[in-house]
Order: structure tokens, then C-alpha cells, then sequence
């Protein structure tokens, strides 16, 4: 009886989903587990193999957790709005809803076919109105809550409104605009309503501001700072320019300290906690205001070195600080313009990294020294931020090193302030073991105490005071796009009012085509029926507003971490008992968080900070029970793929062998890998009549080597672009699902890089043919009631033991070595034993669910192995009970004898004594000495 995969594992996935086997209880007796994958963006080239990888991981410990009596929630849906499927809708006109659809069922399929146990009644869709209803909610509790210091936590804005009614708002100690103005009670009371909803749009956890953002013209949208790659957009390669614009923003900032805090709740790796603390960025220092010399203007900055304050000789300012219009002299005006242009093509990130090219431009302004009163040129410089901090330094080259380049750079004083240290050559950057000099009142002290008195001076003057800065910049969340979540959104008179709950979700309008309009307006510009009539709170046609009861709506929608910030919870509840709430209170209460969530690393900043916040925000306002989304966080490595090139001759269009490139002048192009075997040889035939980019080929000649042709390899990223993508469907016909799990758990620590390459697949393959031939040969079943011997039963549970530690620790390519050993040792034992090859199964089953299932079902059980109890591992079966002492003369060998463990060593003497070889050996000759070590050898000497 052969082992037939392909048929096997369609048996088994159909009763799986005809029998719900994987379906969760909110309900249940047992202990909760909740273990989540970062859920896929349904592209239109389907999974690759490397897909997968965090799946398998996730799919195993899910079914590991259910053989441990655990109530296992393992859900699965789809992060399914995106500018991949805009961008196809722009290109062809086909509505982005269609185009994702269709790929959703291409992912169904595919996650299927490799047999995850995925809760599917519980599936969610970014795209779905029912989902996003819930998304424009949250938006919507944002909108109608401040956060108070005090506090430390968020709070309805109607309570804020009410402090202002009864006292004003001098009291207040909320995270807000730095432009709020102090008022009264009795002027809040006697402000215009516009005027009230201007002042609460600055302390509202979401508001419209004007904002420095990555605006991308190719794309005609916004990105985020995780968006762009080496200056231009991670989709597209386009450019990528700084702009200001209206948008709407999330003011994460007020959790930055919560934020970083938290990160010592959870378990996630050292690396990406750190991650999250640069990017939070705290910094302890003081704000220090510099006057303008000969202007109404002020210079606000933020230093983690007031000590240094003497020896600031320059300030520097963001290019696009808004002063730099107001301070800019008539002689100077040309050189900065032109610099604030070069400056806008480049991106933060990029600004950012690039230590190395020194630029800037004086603005013909002077500040004036708090204390010296000295004047101090103002410069704008790229290395300064406009969203970091106030967006302006005071540069103290001295004790600094960019502040340092420079000032060497544009010929400024560099004054050394730091007592018998030498700055010829460079910063001195240290706070330790030195003392200030050349600093007034601050002469002769160290770092703490020349901080706290330039602190206490600068609160005297008015001119400062001690502050802790973060580098963590409030999230912009509009996007000029048509393929997201709309905004609950309309205008009155300007100012956005929210639509109720009730008429809630606002859907997507039907647009000609999808891009911005002609007058840059974004896509949702081009709707017929996009405005909000308050009388019938409903979307009408565009032509009837009229400003009294028909409002415009926003044109803008929601970013793509809008609906991944939230969709855990969403999984809490199935989707047949969505309603009133994105999940009940119950279901919340029962799950709680997820227990285990494994996904790429490349969320650190983005997804998993954003989560993190919203999670934070919906635990003030009552609306859930925890603080943290992710209990425990694994970030899997990147799948590999092997690229194969072919070398085309500068300036013809001859390919040579890689063997045949030395010496000649050639241009590596990649090729598909599916013509190239493992021999590394190209089939020529094929690539010519490849319908993507045979053309290419049609007429090229091939030089080869021995007959053939050579390809070059390199391990690359697995990419469409690169050609090198091998699809799981292909594996899955050729070596079945199992195979593929197996394979890719051997392929490394799950947390590592590793490559793909198709042709060791074939040795996890023989393995689960050797796996079935133990149970099952010629003539049917193997498998018997005899009892187990002492070596089945030692095999085993040293097999348990391992395989519960590794999948405890993450270790899962260790188990596949030792199911291999496990399997080599039964066979050679000739083990028929049910006792101990039934508990196998259950060790394998979270590897190899298919064949698992079928070879359980085949020795008599009913139903499926997912619910059998996991083996428990008895350590007795592992203590020998006998030893093999090797037996030496004069220290030969001479044979062998097996005793009891636990025989002393004058029992150990006299048993060997009186052995007959031993007596051969001797020939009637008393020996000088015997020595005996218990349990390792014995030696007779003389």
C-alpha cells in the first residue's frame, strides 16, 4: 500500500472544513490560547514559498497547544486594502474591490492546500465594510478624546469642555498643540462655536494640521517614513519630495512614555524592543528660547546638553522651519530658496543617514546668547529635522561632532568650553570627567551639577526650563488615495464634524477613474455622490451641497495601518455574531490579548507601534481590558531565493556559459528558475518560448560549455522581480503539503535567513515515505498490540522529551532531525508496537498534520488527532537499567559483559571474577590488582 500525499491531504483538508475541526469556543472550560500570524496583503502573484514560513511556524505551535489541552484560537484574514491593487485599477479601470477578490481566492486556496488549522469562521478583510464600520468607529473615539498628564491617560473631550466652561484652561495639563493660548471660563463661554471646535481640534487625539509629509507625485499619495527605500518609494521606485499639506494625525505622542514602558511587560526579543526605544527616542534635557535680534521672533530648541550653552557659536534651523521665510534677509533670500528645494527631493531617512555631505545657507539672521547676549548666526542645514523636536539646534561645535563639520565646513568660531581638553581635531562628545570652562557661572562644574544651575538660570531669565523630549513625532494619517477606509467625515464651514455611529460604515463612492483630479484634489474628488446631507444623514450627490444641510465629505482616506492597528480583536468574535460592537465584552474578556504572534521584522516601527497605541488608547477609554496587544512577539527570518543569470556580450545579443565570462565584458541578467535544473543548466527551449519575455530571447545566441549552458547563481531576496520565486502550488503537487512544512522548518532557526533550493526537499520527502512503510507495508497495517521492549520505549520518550523542548523553545528544525532518528531506530528495532507508535503520531501531527491523520485513523481511531492528548514524557524509560562493562587485561579489551546498574563495586568484582572468560583469560594466575569504576569499565591488572 504506497503512500499516496496528494490524496491523503485533500481528504483531510475536506474534513477538516466540513467538520470545523479547527473552530474555537469563546466558551470553554479549557485555558485560552490565542496564536496569530501578522495577517498577508492579498497580492495578485499569490504565495511564494517564503510566504509560509511564519504560517508553518504559528500552525505548529497552535496544534502543539491543542494536544495540550489548550482552547486554541488560530485565525486567519486578509490586510486587504492596498496601493498594489489601486495601482492595477489605475492601469486597467478595474475596481480595486474585484481585483482583490479575486486574489483573496488564490491565498484561500493556497493557504488550504499547505493544511493550516486556521479558525476560518472568524475571518477578517480590511476592505469589508462590516470590518471597516469598525475602523471609522475608532477613528471617530479619537476624534472625541484628550489626553491629560495628569491623568496619564485618555479622556472624553466632553470633560475637557467642561473645565473650560468652569475654569478655563490654565489649569489644564494636557498633551496639545504648542500653539494653545491661555483663556478663561469667561472667554471659552463667549468664543463663536467655530472658535471652540479651532481650540478642541488642538487638543483631540486625531486633528487636521498642516504637516511636513513624504509626498510622493508619481503615486499621488502621502507615504510613511517605512514607505520609502534609499530616497524614492518602496512600491515603484519613484521620487519622493517633502511638501506641506493638510492632514489629518494621530497624536501618538502623548503615549510615548507609556509606550516605552510597556516594553518591559512583553516578551519580544532585546533587538526589536530596541527598535521601538530609538524610535520613541526620550531625551532629558531642557527647552532653551533664543530672541531674534532685531525682530518680534523667537527661537525655540530643545537640548540634552544646557551645560554646553556657552559654547554655542551657531543656530540651525530645519529648511522648512517656518521662521526661515519671517528672519531670511533680502541679500540672503536667493541662496536659501534654492537650498529648500535641493532639501524637499531628499527624505528625512535619507537626511537622516547621510553623515558624510556637509550643506547649508546662512539666513543674514542673528540670535541673541540668553545669557552673553553675544549674537549668533542662524543658518538652515539639512541635518536638522522640522518634526524632530522644535526643528531648530543651538550648535555647540565644540561638544558635537556634525555641529562640529560644520562649523570647520562654513569658517564658524568653534569657542572650547571644556577645561584642558583639546578640540584641534575634533568634538569632544563626552559628559564625563570633565569640567566647564569659558562658561561664566557654570566655570569649573561637572555635567550634572553645570545642567541643573544653567537650568535654574535660564527659569530666572523666563528664556527655559527642564524638559524631556521624544523623538517619536505625531502619525500622519491621511493618504490621497482611493483604496482605503473612508473617513466618517464632513465639513461645516470648514471645520470637520464626525457622522454618528449609527450610520456608520461610510462606503467607498464609485469614481470614473483612479487617480487625483486634474486640480490635484485626491481620487475621491472624481465622486458624483460624495457629500453628507444632515437631514437624512446619508451620501448625496456632490451638486446639492449647499453648506446648510448638505456638507462635503473628506476627500482623503485612512493609511494601511489603519485597519492592521485593531484586527486582533476583531478575531475574538465570529463573523456570524458581529454586531453592535467590533466584539462583545465577553469575547474581549476571554481572549484578552494574543498569547503568541509571529511575523516579519520589518513592522517594528511601523504596524507593531501603531498597534501598540491603539491598544493603549481603547483600554482608557474602557472600550478593552489590556494594555498591550502582543504578549510574546517572534519575528521570522526571510526564505531566500537562489537567482540564475545568464551573461549577455556588451553590445550584442550573445549569452555566454558562466564558465565562458572571464575576460569578457558581460551584463548578468536573471532568468526565470524554472528553466534551470539542478545542475545549474538552462533550458534554452523554454526560455525562448516563455510568453513574459521569450521575445527577449527569440534571436539571442547561447555560447556554451560541454554542451551546455551554465547559469550563475546568487541567494537574493525571493522576488517576482528577480525571477527567483518557486511556488508552494508546484511543491505541494510534486512532494505534497507535509513535505513542504517539514522542509521548510529544516531549513534553519526559525529566526534566520536561509535559501530555498527545490532539490533537498526530496530528503524530507523519503522521510515521511519511510514514515508510512513503518506503519503500513505490502499487505496492509503493521501496526500491532504486542508490547513495547525496553529500546521502542527508551526511542520514544527521548523523542517526546526533545520535541516538546523544541517546540517549546521555537527549535522546530531540531524535531525534524529528530523524527528522522526517531523513525531510523523503530525501523532497525523492527517496532510494531501500537503503544509506542501511535503517541509518534501525535508527536509528528503538528509537523505533518496529513499523513499524521491518515495513519491514526488507519490503526482504528475515529475522528481527528488534533484533539489526542500530546504524549506525556516518563524519564524512568531513559535511566538504564543495565550497563556494558567493557572487560580489560593490562588495559586490552578483551569482551564485554552487561550487569545491573545497580550492582556495588565488589558485586561488579565478583561477577566479572567468576565470568568464565574471565577465568580463560587469567589461566589459573591471581591478579595483582583489579580496578573497577561503577557504570564505566573494569580493569584487571597483572
Amino acid at each position: 500500500m504506497q503512500y499516496h500525499f496528494n490524496t491523503i491531504e485533500a481528504k483531510w483538508q475536506k474534513y477538516w472544513a466540513e467538520n470545523q475541526t479547527f473552530k474555537a469556543s469563546n466558551t470553554s472550560d479549557k485555558p485560552k490560547y490565542y496564536v496569530l500570524d501578522m495577517f498577508p496583503y492579498p497580492s495578485g502573484a499569490g504565495l511564494h514559498v517564503g510566504h509560509p514560513l511564519g504560517y508553518i511556524a504559528s500552525d505548529i505551535y497552535a496544534r502543539y497547544k491543542r494536544h495540550k489541552g489548550f482552547n486554541v484560537l488560530h485565525p486567519q484574514g486578509y490586510d486587504s486594502f492596498g496601493l498594489p491593487a489601486e495601482q492595477y485599477a489605475i492601469q486597467t479601470g478595474q475596481h480595486p474591490a474585484v481585483t482583490t477578490e479575486t486574489n483573496i481566492k488564490t491565498y484561500r486556496r493556497q493557504l488550504d492546500q499547505i493544511g493550516f488549522s486556521f479558525d476560518w469562521s472568524r475571518e477578517v478583510r480590511t476592505s469589508s465594510p462590516e470590518y471597516y464600520k469598525w475602523t471609522q468607529w475608532i477613528f471617530i473615539q479619537l476624534f472625541e478624546s484628550w489626553y491629560c498628564r495628569h491623568g496619564d491617560k485618555a479622556f472624553p473631550i466632553t470633560e475637557l469642555v467642561k473645565v473650560f466652561q468652569a475654569e478655563g484652561n490654565a489649569a489644564v495639563d494636557a498633551v496639545c498643540d504648542d500653539s494653545v493660548e491661555e483663556f478663561t471660563a469667561a472667554e471659552w463661554n463667549l468664543f463663536s462655536e467655530k472658535e471652540k471646535e479651532e481650540i478642541l481640534l488642538k487638543y483631540r487625539l486625531t486633528y487636521l494640521a498642516e504637516t511636513e509629509v513624504n509626498w510622493c507625485p508619481a503615486l499621488g499619495t502621502v507615504l510613511a517614513n517605512d514607505e520609502i527605500v534609499n530616497g524614492v518609494s518602496e512600491r515603484g521606485g519613484h521620487p519622493v519630495v517633502r511638501k506641506k499639506m493638510t492632514q489629518w494625525s494621530m497624536r501618538i505622542s502623548a503615549y510615548a512614555e507609556r509606550l516605552l514602558q510597556g516594553l518591559n511587560t512583553i516578551d519580544w526579543t532585546d533587538s526589536l524592543k530596541e527598535s521601538q526605544r530609538n524610535w520613541i527616542g526620550k531625551s532629558v534635557g531642557a527647552s532653551v528660547t533664543f530672541n531674534v535680534k532685531d525682530l518680534e521672533q523667537v527661537i525655540d530648541v530643545f537640548t540634552t546638553r544646557p551645560d554646553t550653552i556657552f559654547g554655542v557659536s551657531f543656530m540651525t534651523l530645519a529648511p522648512e522651519h517656518d521662521l526661515v521665510q519671517k528672519i531670511t534677509t533680502p541679500e540672503q533670500k536667493a541662496e536659501v530658496d534654492a537650498y529648500i528645494l535641493a532639501t524637499a527631493k531628499r527624505s528625512e531617512r535619507d537626511r537622516m543617514a547621510d553623515v558624510k555631505t556637509i550643506s547649508g545657507a546662512f539666513t543674514g539672521a542673528y540670535a541673541e546668547h540668553p545669557f552673553s547676549k553675544e549674537p549668533i548666526p542662524i543658518w538652515i542645514g539639512d541635518y536638522v529635522l522640522a518634526g524632530y523636536g522644535t526643528g531648530a539646534v543651538m550648535s555647540v561645535p565644540c561638544g558635537d561632532q556634525r555641529d562640529y563639520d560644520f562649523a570647520k565646513h562654513f569658517n564658524i568660531s568653534i569657542p572650547n568650553i571644556f577645561e584642558g581638553v583639546d578640540i584641534s581635531e575634533e568634538a569632544y562628545a563626552s559628559k564625563d570627567n570633565v569640567k566647564i570652562a569659558n562658561s561664566n557661572f557654570l566655570n569649573g562644574l561637572n555635567y550634572k551639577k553645570a545642567t541643573k544651575l544653567a537650568i535654574y538660570e535660564l527659569e530666572k531669565l523666563g528664556q527655559g526650563k527642564g524638559k524631556t523630549n521624544y523623538r517619536l513625532r505625531d502619525a500622519v494619517f491621511s493618504r490621497q488615495r482611493y483604496w482605503g477606509e473612508p473617513f466618517p467625515v464632513y465639513y461645516v464651514n470648514g471645520m470637520p464634524q464626525m457622522i454618528g455611529k449609527e450610520h456608520l460604515p461610510i462606503t467607498l463612492p464609485d469614481v470614473e477613474k483612479y487617480l487625483p483630479t486634474e486640480t490635484g484634489e485626491p481620487p475621491l474628488g472624481r465622486a458624483n455622490v460624495w457629500a453628507w446631507d444632515t437631514n437624512t444623514n446619508t451620501v448625496v450627490n456632490n451638486d446639492k451641497i449647499d453648506n446648510i444641510t448638505i456638507h462635503p465629505l473628506e476627500l482623503n482616506t485612512m493609511p494601511g495601518w489603519a485597519g492592521s492597528s485593531w484586527y486582533f480583536f476583531s478575531y475574538m468574535e465570529e463573523k456570524a455574531k458581529r454586531g453592535e460592537d467590533f466584539a462583545s465584552k465577553d469575547a474581549l474578556n476571554y481572549w484578552e490579548n494574543v498569547d503568541l504572534y509571529i511575523g516579519g521584522s520589518e513592522h517594528a516601527t511601523g504596524h507593531l507601534l501603531y498597534s501598540r497605541f491603539w491598544v493603549k488608547f481603547l483600554k482608557d477609554r474602557g472600550f478593552v481590558g489590556v494594555e498591550e496587544p502582543f504578549k510574546k512577539l517572534i519575528n521570522q527570518g526571510m526564505i531566500l531565493g537562489t537567482s540564475a543569470f545568464v551573461y549577455r556580450e556588451d553590445g550584442t545579443n550573445t549569452y555566454f556559459s558562466q564558465g565562458l565570462i572571464e575576460d569578457k565584458k558581460v551584463f548578468p541578467i536573471h532568468v526565470k528558475v524554472q528553466y534551470v535544473n539542478a545542475s545549474d543548466e538552462l533550458d534554452i527551449v523554454g526560455l525562448k518560448k516563455d510568453g513574459e519575455f521569450g521575445e527577449d530571447f527569440k534571436d539571442a545566441e547561447f555560447l556554451l560549455e560541454d554542451g551546455v549552458y551554465k547559469v550563475g547563481r546568487e541567494v537574493e531576496k525571493m522576488s517576482k522581480s528577480k525571477y527567483n520565486v518557486v511556488n508552494p502550488d508546484a511543491i505541494c503537487e510534486q512532494y505534497g503539503a507535509d513535505s513542504l512544512r517539514l522542509y521548510e522548518m529544516f531549513l534553519g532557526p526559525l529566526e534566520q535567513a536561509k535559501p530555498w533550493n527545490t532539490s533537498g526537499i526530496t530528503g524530507v520527502h523519503g522521510f515521511l515515505k519511510k514514515l508510512w512503510k513503518l506503519y503500513i507495508g505490502e499487505n496492509g497495517l503493521n501496526v500491532t498490540n504486542v508490547a513495547p521492549t525496553k529500546d521502542n520505549l527508551k526511542t520514544l520518550h527521548k523523542t517526546i522529551k526533545k520535541v516538546e523542548e523544541d517546540i517549546e523553545n521555537f527549535s522546530f528544525n531540531t524535531s525534524v532531525s529528530t523524527f528522522m532518528i526517531a523513525v531510523n531506530e523503530f525501523t532497525a528495532q523492527k517496532c510494531t508496537s501500537k503503544e509506542v507508535l501511535e503517541p509518534l503520531l501525535v508527536l509528528i501531527s503538528p509537523y505533518a498534520p496529513h499523513i499524521a491523520e491518515e495513519l491514526y485513523s488507519q490503526l482504528g481511531n475515529v475522528g481527528s488527532i488534533s484533539t489526542a492528548d500530546f504524549p506525556k514524557f516518563e524519564a524512568s524509560h531513559l535511566v538504564e537499567s543495565s550497563k556494558n562493562y567493557p572487560i580489560s587485561f593490562n588495559g586490552k579489551m578483551r569482551f564485554t559483559l552487561e550487569l545491573p546498574m545497580d550492582l556495588s563495586k565488589d558485586e561488579i568484582e565478583k561477577a566479572v571474577m567468576s565470568h568464565e572468560k574471565t577465568m580463560a583469560q587469567l589461566d589459573g594466575r591471581t591478579p595483582k590488582k583489579v580496578i573497577v569504576v561503577p557504570g564505566k569499565i573494569v580493569n584487571i591488572v597483572g
